[in-house]
């Protein structure tokens, strides 16, 4: 059993808006050293990386209030 965890990408401030999540998400999983992909507008990826994708995310530049693990 694997645990994924992702970050939505459609929400109401438009967190993603216009951005390459291919290239999001092969960067978070380089940082993460995990797997993940893609899939249905969100950022999926391999285990419990909650913390550190919110740190990624933070690094290339959103906002820590508009950042939404799930």
């Amino acid at each position: 059993h694997r645990d994924l965890h992702s970050f939505p990408t459609r929400r109401s401030s438009d967190l993603f808006k216009g951005a390459n999540l291919k290239k999001i998400c092969k960067k978070a999983k380089q940082y993460c050293a995990s797997g993940g992909t893609v899939k249905d507008n969100s950022i999926e990826i391999q285990g419990d990386h909650r913390q550190k994708l919110k740190k990624f995310l933070q690094t290339i530049g959103y906002n820590e209030e508009n950042i939404e693990i799930i």
